[in-house]
């Protein structure tokens, strides 16, 4: 009996020696090397091993994307157990021992590629290949006639992230500009112009000025708010009819005095300068905002002066003032209250038909062609060179209208140069293109959303936006 229970022991002892060495096992693999490639279309890893083990892979996200890869492994000694990479797509990867006998890979995502990993033998290598060059697309329809996509790609120098709308006019959806806190002068974020004027969507519209003053042109129920500089730039014309016209537009202005003199104008709604005639209405805010150093003149909506005032006049609902300065202020020297004065404004006969005009520049597409007009219209090298985040707007053969955002600044977004953004509204079909305001601004709303990531990590505050209004949706 006791040599039996001897017995009974030594077997029990046994197996519990085997199940201690069976948990206590070294791993199946030792990682002895990492070494990585890098090209503009792909970044390979290659983790060589002494033997191919059975692997697991996951994509996860804690909180950024991550590729993690758990080996049965040991680490070598000298294996370093975290490398970084130059990258548009990889941050960086680390490897840590478990305590169930694993090595887990971390590779640091700053945006998901397509990858695949895989064994070679002879030598034994764990491979990891991260393709640069792929594209993913979602699209869903907002209302009728208006179509959301969401479109990333790579272009091998990193990632683009666009949002594009697509309108059909023809479903009652029809494009509107409006002003922050519905003047020139101020800035409002995109989102609050946008529900104020109860828009499905809306982008940011023009250039302006660090107080809010347009940029370029403008016109606003048939009456213009801003002017360009004496540099003729693309603009967008809404007409009567619904249709829409792009072309570089420029300003003509003058003031004809009692006695036939003609003086002309030098702009709308902008801060006076040196021996100029400006022109300020309502639009522009409560009053010019001017300095003592000039004469201003306040006209009824018949031409006739009310008041002569120094600066900074009040301007009433139906009110204009001729603000003037060194030379053209000698030229109005003479007027009195009760002189009736005549404005003349045009932007040549087409545009003089425009219920809307936006201006901002340049031209990307022109009868189906690539027609890029930074240089002829003089833009300065923060817009004409380099990719940044950027917005446009065109239209396609059949009359539908496109809205862009693009993305820029980013990790996960390195944005477009004029050039790529004028090939990328071709490929979307339009006919008719022009560049909008960019960099920071660059933003799109819809229903109140913000649907892109501006480059500034918030809603920028804004002069001005291109809103989309619907007349097919019961307010």
């Amino acid at each position: 009996m006791t040599r039996l229970c001897w017995r009974v022991s030594v077997v029990l002892i046994a197996l519990l020696l085997i199940g201690s060495i069976a948990v206590a096992a070294p791993p199946t693999s030792m990682l002895y090397k990492v070494r990585s490639s890098q090209s503009p279309e792909k970044l390979r890893i290659v983790f060589d091993l002494d033997n191919v083990p059975i692997f697991n892979v996951a994509l996860e996200q804690k909180p950024h994307p991550c590729l993690v890869i758990d080996v049965p492994a040991s680490l070598a000694s000298d294996v370093k157990s975290k490398l970084s990479f130059k990258d548009q797509f990889v941050k960086g990867l680390q490897m840590e021992e478990t305590k169930d006998g694993l090595v887990q890979i971390t590779v640091d995502l700053i945006m998901v590629p397509q990858y695949k990993v895989f064994v070679l033998k002879n030598p034994n290598r764990l491979v990891v290949d991260l393709d640069k060059i792929f594209e993913q697309k979602t699209e869903r329809d907002i209302i009728p006639g208006m179509k959301y996509t969401s479109w990333v790609r790579s272009i091998g120098r990193g990632p683009v992230d666009a949002k594009i709308i697509t309108l059909n006019p023809r479903d009652g959806l029809s494009l509107k500009p409006v002003l922050s806190n519905d003047a020139i002068r101020g800035l409002e974020e995109l989102s609050a112009m946008s529900a104020r004027v109860n828009a499905v969507a809306a982008v940011n519209g023009s250039y302006f000025a660090h107080n809010g003053e347009i940029i370029g042109l403008m016109k606003f129920n048939d009456e213009i708010i801003s002017t360009p500089s004496s540099v003729e730039r693309t603009a967008l014309g809404l007409m009567p009819d619904g249709r829409m016209i792009f072309d570089q537009v420029g300003y003509q202005g003058s003031v004809t005095l009692p006695g036939g003199n003609v003086v002309p104008v030098s702009g709308v709604n902008r801060e006076r300068g040196v021996n100029e005639l400006i022109v300020y209405n309502s639009y522009y805010g409560p009053s010019t905002g001017t300095n003592d150093f000039g004469s201003e003149y306040l006209l009824d909506k018949e031409g006739k002066i009310t008041a002569i005032a120094r600066g900074n006049t009040p301007i009433g609902p139906d009110d204009v003032v001729l603000s003037v300065h060194g030379a053209a202020a000698l030229a109005l020297a003479d007027l009195k209250v009760g002189d009736r004065v005549t404005i003349h404004q045009t932007l040549g006969q087409l545009w003089d038909k425009a219920v809307y005009v936006l201006g901002a520049g340049p031209m990307l597409v022109k009868n189906g062609d690539l027609f890029l007009t930074s240089t002829v219209e003089q833009f300065p090298a923060d817009i004409a060179i380099g990719r940044a985040p950027r917005t446009a707007i065109g239209i396609d053969k059949d009359g539908n209208l496109l809205l862009v955002v693009v993305d820029g600044r980013q990790p996960s977004s390195i944005g477009m140069t004029l050039l790529e953004l004028a090939q990328f509204l071709r490929e979307l079909g339009a006919v008719d293109a022009m560049n909008l305001d960019g960099g920071g601004s660059s933003e799109l709303v819809i229903n109140g959303e913000v649907m892109n990531r501006p480059s500034d990590g918030k809603e920028r505050r804004i002069g001005d936006a291109l809103a989309v209004m619907a007349t097919n949706i019961a307010n």
